[in-house]
């Protein structure tokens, strides 16, 4: 945990939120898509602060990811996780947090996407003063450095409030690395929540189904190679983005992709539905890849997908 951020929210957009801690995850969205967040690495805390004059930290999470949506994709991504209970609300926010430009009601612009995982908001009269040195007039918030900021003990303190127990800075274990970091798996940086991995996989993709090369949006998902009731997380390298019916078949092991990225497709497929020409086409055939390496799907979870999964489907 090197760095920490204090953003900048209203007081609608929190206590929705704080009403509903079953969510999670939720989209810290700014209004406008020109600037990209790049103040924090995956799983360094990120807090909320409000407006003045109540101009408290109301809570926080875990930075996960950002991504540009348009605001109709952002609402079928994460609904209430956006901090609004439909669209139009949603629409109604963005308009008065917008200083020009009012969205007319048939429009869809796109917005910047800040999701934060494993979110908890501080119980009422337990908030906590902003660091000292925050300005009253930031619109969006500030950034700290842990090691090198005189308010740094004081942000690690908040930190701990939201993890529920004490964390350190420790630089003797690198962040590149998956696996626990200092000591908890929230901190982990290659996980994800779950409306993040959704997108991460969405964007990792270019937005086309690995299999088919379908661009059609409202069928594409994100499908977890080692599900997640079996112990897998939401990481990009357990992700493949699939059109909806090949999703399906995925999970029920009539798919799998092998250790060397290529398509197979089960007998069963077509002794069961008399169908899948489609899927038999491309058997053998390398699925798309995302650019980077990092991202590819992990062959350890693609081994136990085939094994456990795809073998079992061709001797039910």
């Amino acid at each position: 945990m090197k760095k920490a951020w204090v953003g900048v929210t209203d007081g609608s957009w929190y206590r929705f939120l704080a009403e509903r801690p079953e969510l999670g995850e939720v989209n810290f969205w700014r209004p406008s898509s020109k600037d990209e967040f790049k103040a924090l690495n995956r799983g360094e805390p990120f807090f909320f602060k409000t407006k003045a004059p109540h101009n408290r930290i109301v809570g926080g999470g875990f930075f996960s990811g950002f991504e540009r949506f348009p605001l109709s994709e952002a609402w079928d991504l994460f609904g209430e996780a956006n901090g609004a209970a439909s669209l139009d609300e949603l629409r109604q926010r963005l308009n008065a947090n917008r200083r020009s430009n009012p969205i007319a009601v048939g429009d869809d612009p796109v917005i910047g996407c800040i999701l934060v995982r494993d979110v908890r908001f501080f119980p009422a009269g337990q908030e906590a003063d902003p660091p000292q040195d925050f300005a009253r007039n930031l619109v969006q918030g500030r950034g700290y450095k842990l090691k090198e900021h005189p308010e740094a003990a004081y942000l690690i303190r908040l930190a701990t409030r939201l993890l529920g127990y004490d964390v350190e800075i420790d630089d003797s274990k690198p962040w590149h690395l998956p696996g626990p970091v200092l000591g908890d798996p929230r901190l982990q940086p290659r996980r994800l929540g779950q409306g993040s991995f959704k997108t991460a996989v969405l964007e990792a993709y270019g937005r086309r189904c690995a299999i088919t090369g379908s661009r059609i949006r409202p069928a594409l998902q994100a499908a977890h190679i080692l599900p997640v009731s079996k112990g897998g997380l939401h990481s990009l390298d357990n992700g493949l983005l699939l059109r909806a019916d090949v999703h399906v078949l995925f999970d029920k092991g009539y798919l799998s992709v092998d250790q060397g990225y290529r398509l197979k497709v089960s007998p069963r497929l077509q002794a069961d539905f008399e169908d899948g020409e489609e899927l038999y086409a491309r058997a053998g055939q390398p699925i798309a890849l995302p650019q980077r390496a990092a991202d590819h799907p992990n062959r350890d979870f693609l081994e136990w997908h085939e094994t456990r999964i795809f073998k079992a489907s061709r001797r039910g």
